[in-house]
């Protein structure tokens, strides 16, 4: 059993695709469950609406940081929708300087109340942080200082070595997507070597980052088997122990699901 910890199945690429063809294709490939990611508050009642009609779907709930300068959320709003059934994520949040789309302060102030929400609801906060590495560990350091632990995953992880040990040094979990079968990702694929085993999830960010040998495709979740299989390369294993850890790994940080 593989799991994909990651998508967006209400995206527009998937416009004019079935829902349960899409969760059909991935339970040929072994892919039973997935989570599917809230990035705006208005698109939520659709997300959830997915979950709540196919069985194997959950969803998260929160907003990306490319819109925390454009789309107030509470912190009532974020433990009112993150206490709905099928809601086991709060995000994703964090930080984006790539793109620069939201003002820093924005960003920053939106991850924390996220964090906090997240930390009161006992839900892992799925954090996207792309060119941020400093003010990330920075603000998830003044959280830990105020809350004392709470459950954190790196999604779509792609960022430097140095962040991929303070995640190690902090109990984060790691998340696998296609990113770590292209070329020219070596750092990357080396975070992934050293990660704890217990710490590592798999993903697709469907429909965006196929992973090889689908690059150039639209990304669905059945190619979460891809990218087991090149995390099993990189580390040296069995496809078979990469999909039993990553399974309970995901069990384990996204516990509502157990509920």
């Amino acid at each position: 059993m593989i799991i994909d910890s990651h998508c967006h199945l209400n995206d527009k690429k998937f416009e004019g695709t079935n829902i349960a063809e899409i969760i059909a294709n991935a339970d040929a490939q072994g892919v039973k469950l997935m989570q599917t990611i809230c990035c705006r508050k208005d698109e939520f009642d659709d997300i959830h609406h997915i979950a709540m009609t196919h069985e194997p779907v959950y969803c998260s709930f929160g907003i990306h940081p490319h819109y925390a300068g454009e789309e107030p959320l509470t912190y009532d709003e974020v433990i009112e929708k993150g206490s709905l059934a099928k809601v086991i994520g709060i995000g994703e949040t964090g930080l984006d300087y790539y793109y620069n789309n939201a003002p820093k302060e924005a960003q920053i102030e939106s991850f924390k109340m996220h964090i906090r929400a997240a930390k009161a609801l006992d839900l892992p906060v799925i954090i996207h942080t792309r060119d941020a590495d400093e003010d990330t560990m920075h603000v998830m350091d003044e959280m830990y200082a105020e809350l004392g632990d709470f459950k954190a995953l790196f999604h779509c992880f792609s960022s430097s070595y140095t962040l991929a040990e303070y995640a190690f040094r902090r109990g984060i979990y790691l998340s696998a997507s296609g990113i770590i079968s292209f070329k020219n990702t070596d750092e990357i694929q080396q975070a992934f070597k050293d990660a704890p085993m217990d710490k590592i999830l798999v993903e697709t960010d469907a429909p965006y980052l196929a992973p090889v040998p689908h690059r150039g495709k639209r990304n669905e979740p059945a190619f979460t088997k891809n990218v087991a299989e090149k995390l099993a390369e990189i580390k040296g294993i069995p496809l078979e122990e990469v999909a039993q850890t990553t399974t309970e790994n995901f069990y384990n940080l996204f516990s509502k699901v157990k509920g």
